[in-house]
């Protein structure tokens, strides 16, 4: 299995340590080529106008919903879930839109205001320590979407078919858990999403 990181800007590196030390093959993703080879795509914490304006430069939106359509995995933290939600509040900015959910960026204060919490995870008897950073805030999900986990009742780790998305870091912790669940929801994505919906066989 290939998983790769959005290498464009933000905190990237991090995410790839994550799965080195796994034993993951990692890819640093810099060009909608190499979307081809990989299972997996990680969308990283940083800043969302920036990436932006970085993913001008080549056809990401078009590249990423392809990726999508064809089944492969995302798992997006912080800006990342801003990217792929269905509508970014109070600010018109340009979304994927392949998350129902809708988003407000900055909503936990700003990077002073940063802040650590012990998260209940679905299915995990121990807690999972969560790092929020100008962390943003789901306002609302759709009903396809699963909440994973809550922070004070508020949904900050979501599963919708074959997307992850945190509102918080789980990669400047020790803890590999989030990044395994991905690992799983990779290798589990055999068929396009339209064909698991109805059960049609591949081909």
């Amino acid at each position: 299995m290939r998983i790769g990181v959005l290498a464009l800007q933000g905190g990237f590196e991090a995410h790839a340590r994550v799965y080195a030390a796994l034993g993951v093959n990692v890819v640093e993703v810099r060009r909608v080529v190499q979307l081809r080879d990989i299972d997996g795509l990680v969308l990283p914490g940083g800043e969302s106008t920036t990436l932006l304006k970085l993913m001008e430069d080549e056809p990401w939106f078009e590249a990423l919903s392809d990726f999508h359509a064809d089944g492969k995995a995302l798992f997006a933290t912080c800006a990342g879930a801003i990217l792929l939600a269905r509508e970014v509040l109070d600010s018109g900015q340009r979304a994927l839109g392949l998350l129902d959910a809708s988003i407000r960026r900055n909503a936990f204060g700003r990077q002073i205001d940063s802040f650590e919490a012990d998260l209940a995870l679905d299915g995990e008897r121990e807690p999972l320590r969560a790092v929020f950073i100008r962390a943003p805030r789901f306002t609302a999900t759709g009903p396809d979407v699963e909440v994973l986990a809550r922070l004070d009742d508020e949904p900050v780790l979501v599963l919708q078919d074959n997307i992850l998305a945190a509102t918080f870091h789980p990669e400047l912790t020790a803890d590999p858990r989030i990044h395994c669940r991905f690992l799983d929801l990779a290798a589990g994505l055999e068929r396009p999403v339209a064909e698991r919906a109805t059960g049609v066989a591949a081909g």
